[in-house]
């Protein structure tokens, strides 16, 4: 058996087809002294970019399984230039592999990527954090985010940008690389309830009984409150010139928390004045000190000074 395959394959190695084969695969094209190319490298490299497209493929399912479909379509524009990456990096190594010689290449191309990856850093950041946010789905878009001291509804979500609109309706463009260089609040992650709470002194010597009754009704008032069981007076601090509270409660419409806390404020004036319950203004002592055969002298901090006219 053994001695019929041998010159089975004796036979096909002398046949005249198998050898205008041979020499087809072996069919030298040259560029240039130093780079030249086979029929039969260029079939390798088919064959390598074919499975580089299958794999590139499945992991492509893997990563947007999870993803909405309206962050499919951002993900894939990403994911496309990324693909000619790793098509660009596998045809280089698998010139190299056949013994293309892409040094001359490597060293031609080298000083201009170069340049052109420190002037495209930042843009580079803001796609790669771009990725991350459609990934980890650590914001969304309706998600009332703060960043930087600035607040704002998403409204895009970009993948260089993410595009959010502030109280004030003017609109915030957040480059998406900051999301990886500061802290990043998310109001509304856990849900769109959130506890606000408003600030308030009263006098010394005031019912503070009276102060946590008033200070629930005026919480109580406001539409924009849940669950007026919920409700919690704080009595924070003996202040310098009053007893301080802290009123706290929750409300829906974080968005719009900072209209809400002064409408409580509002209530809690007029309830206050309802009750004859007065906010006290900071008080200073001022000592006249008189030596004899001296005027008349005023002593007064200058830090005391300072605030009653910040005060007036």
């Amino acid at each position: 058996m053994d001695q019929e395959l041998e010159k089975v394959e004796r036979t096909v190695e002398k046949s005249s087809i198998w050898k205008d084969i041979k020499e087809l695969l072996n069919q030298q094209y040259d560029f240039s002294d130093k780079i030249g190319i086979s029929v039969k490298d260029i079939l390798i490299i088919i064959t390598v970019i074919f499975v580089t497209t299958v794999i590139l493929r499945f992991v492509l399912k893997i990563l947007t399984r999870k993803l909405p479909e309206e962050d499919k379509g951002k993900f894939n524009v990403v994911y496309g230039y990324f693909r000619w990456l790793v098509y660009l990096l596998i045809l280089l190594m698998t010139l190299n592999a056949v013994g293309v010689n892409v040094t001359a290449v490597f060293a031609a191309s080298a000083a201009l990527m170069i340049g052109i990856g420190l002037a495209l850093q930042t843009l580079f950041q803001d796609i790669i954090s771009g990725i991350f946010i459609l990934i980890d789905q650590t914001v969304h878009v309706g998600d009332i985010i703060e960043i930087d001291g600035k607040v704002g509804r998403v409204e895009e979500i970009k993948l260089r940008t993410t595009r959010a609109v502030t109280i004030d309706n003017k609109v915030l463009v957040i480059p998406n690389h900051l999301y990886l260089e500061n802290s990043l609040y998310n109001w509304t992650q856990n849900g769109s309830d959130t506890r606000e709470y408003v600030d308030v002194g009263v006098a010394y010597g005031s019912d503070v009984q009276l102060v946590k009754k008033v200070l629930v009704k005026a919480a109580e008032a406001n539409p924009n409150v849940l669950d007026k069981n919920d409700i919690a007076v704080r009595f924070t601090n003996f202040g310098d010139s009053s007893l301080d509270f802290r009123v706290v409660f929750t409300i829906s419409d974080s968005f719009n928390a900072n209209a809400i806390r002064s409408e409580v404020r509002f209530e809690i004036d007029k309830l206050f004045r309802e009750n004859h319950i007065s906010i006290p203004f900071p008080q200073r002592d001022i000592h006249i000190i008189q030596k004899p055969d001296q005027s008349v002298s005023l002593r007064l901090n200058q830090s005391d000074f300072n605030t009653n006219l910040s005060k007036d």
